[in-house]
């Protein structure tokens, strides 16, 4: 029986703390021989709608899951297999409800992280949402401590949530090192929800220099756009550390 590769929670250059490239992305998934890749850039769906058209354009050879990963008033959310960009600052509940309404996934990244604890999804949505959320990272790939995925592992098991692994990727060096595979082609959302039951994952420790690398791309970012403002928020924050 034919199994599926799959990689979720991707960012690319259409993030602000990313600038890996589309025909990077790209070459490293094949030779990785990943078949599915969910592309999730930070508050908006253009990235990996361009994305999906890239690989239509160079042989179809990997499918596009288009998501977003969206901040909301209680911490970040992932809408997976859906197809208008969702704004952020939403309350979590108004960010599910439009995430159903078109038909998507509800997906929970990095529940539990000390280092970002600013968008982690708070628990006490988790709790009130769970009978609306379709999964949750057990494991991610940003994950800094082991002690992190026992934590998220933790939240699952307390709301009885579908595991997932989310590769957080946002370099060519992450691409392929945490992924998943299935039985189940991963083409529509019910095919997702099915896929979850029967799920293998395959997590690996976090490629620490990697935040480092997030840091640089983020003041490249910054000053393409000539955001100042951004840059000296970045540079405050490292100095404070």
């Amino acid at each position: 029986m034919s199994r599926f590769k799959v990689i979720t929670h991707v960012h690319t250059k259409f993030s602000h703390d990313s600038i890996l490239p589309f025909f990077l992305l790209y070459r490293k998934c094949l030779c990785k021989r990943i078949q599915y890749i969910a592309v999730t850039e930070h508050n908006n769906l253009t990235g990996a709608q361009k994305f999906q058209e890239y690989c239509r354009q160079h042989g179809d050879k990997l499918k596009v899951i288009p998501g977003e990963e969206i901040m909301t008033q209680g911490g970040e959310l992932i809408g997976l297999y859906i197809h208008e960009n969702i704004p952020p600052m939403l309350t979590p509940e108004e960010t599910v409800a439009e995430i159903k309404k078109q038909g998507g996934i509800v997906y929970v990244p990095h529940p539990y992280d000390e280092k970002r604890y600013k968008t982690v999804l708070q628990e006490k949505y988790i709790s009130k949402l769970r009978d609306k959320i379709d999964c949750i990272e057990c494991h991610n790939g940003r994950n800094i401590s082991s002690e992190f995925d026992v934590k998220q592992n933790a939240i699952a098991e307390k709301y009885r949530l579908k595991k997932v692994i989310g590769a957080d990727a946002h370099t060519c060096f992450e691409i392929g090192r945490n992924y998943m595979e299935t039985e189940v082609p991963l083409d529509s959302a019910e095919d997702f929800l099915e896929a979850l039951n029967t799920i293998k994952m395959y997590p690996a420790p976090c490629l620490t220099y990697c935040h480092q690398i997030t840091r640089a791309a983020r003041v490249v970012q910054y000053l393409k756009k000539g955001d100042i403002h951004g840059l000296l928020r970045t540079v405050a924050k490292k100095l404070a550390h």
